[in-house]
């Protein structure tokens, strides 16, 4: 199995992965984020002075009062929407497909398909459940405009950080394996990973410019930022397992027939 296969085994299920995430983000994310800019165009609105006012239609993402947005609303959450999440599928599919190849053979005696599934599994903790649990996604009209910068700095530094943290977590697990086989030597990889995560979480600033923006609407957003991210992932393990399982089996049987007919 070359790392060709693995990369065009991992676009696959990125792909696959970009679809699932569109349709979760599209269900249960997008309400939210209406919800949030309604009231970011409410606190924006001038007091009533006898004049009209109206806003731009609801289907436009422009804030400004009658001009009209460059990029309507609806083509945002469908169009836009949907471009995004099948880009970054096919990108993180991708990416674990190369560290799927690179980490064949290294992960103890693990056979391709779990090999496979466990590289997809510490990619999704460090790249991008760790990170959400530091710094959650904000809907629109929460955080300042000149903060964001700074925010979009810490958390890819944090982010930095965690993909490091797994990385020593894998190469502590390897060394420990050799002296304590089985279950110790994975627990000094987790341990380590987790005492990296927990210096760097407390090491790194927090932000809190939520203002008095509702805690039900923020909790929502967040929950199903947290399912995209999540069926991002799930599809990309669960697709490119499968996918390197079936290739694998297929390369082991090739391998058998030729072994019979030499020994015939």
């Amino acid at each position: 199995m070359s790392t060709r296969t693995f990369l065009v085994h991992g676009l696959v299920a990125g792909l696959l992965a970009g679809i699932a995430a569109f349709v979760v983000a599209y269900t249960v994310g997008e309400p939210q984020i209406d919800k949030a800019i309604a009231l970011e165009e409410a606190a924006g609105a001038p007091a009533s002075d006898g004049h009209d006012h109206t806003h731009a239609s609801g289907e436009e993402a422009g804030h400004s009062h009658g001009d009209e947005a460059v990029v309507s609303r609806t083509t945002q959450s469908t169009l836009g929407l949907a471009t995004g999440t099948l880009a970054l599928g096919v990108v993180l599919g991708g990416f674990t497909g190369l560290l799927a190849a690179a980490g064949l053979g290294r992960l103890g005696g693990l056979r391709p398909a779990a090999s496979t599934a466990l590289v997809a599994l510490l990619a999704a903790l460090s790249f991008s459940v760790v990170p959400f649990l530091k710094y959650p996604a904000t809907p629109p009209a929460v955080g300042s405009g000149e903060t964001i910068d700074s925010r979009t700095a810490v958390y890819f530094g944090f982010l930095a950080v965690s993909v490091l943290g797994v990385l020593a977590a894998v190469a502590v697990a390897r060394r420990a394996a050799r002296q304590w086989t089985g279950v110790p030597g994975v627990l000094a990889g987790a341990a380590t990973y987790v005492v990296v995560v927990a210096v760097a979480a407390l090491a790194f600033p927090k932000i809190d410019e939520l203002g008095d923006f509702p805690a039900s609407i923020l909790w929502d957003f967040r929950i199903a930022s947290l399912l995209t991210l999540l069926a991002m992932w799930a599809v990309i393990g669960a697709a490119l397992t499968a996918l390197v399982d079936r290739t694998w089996r297929q390369h082991s049987a090739v391998q058998a027939r030729k072994e019979l007919a030499a020994s015939l």
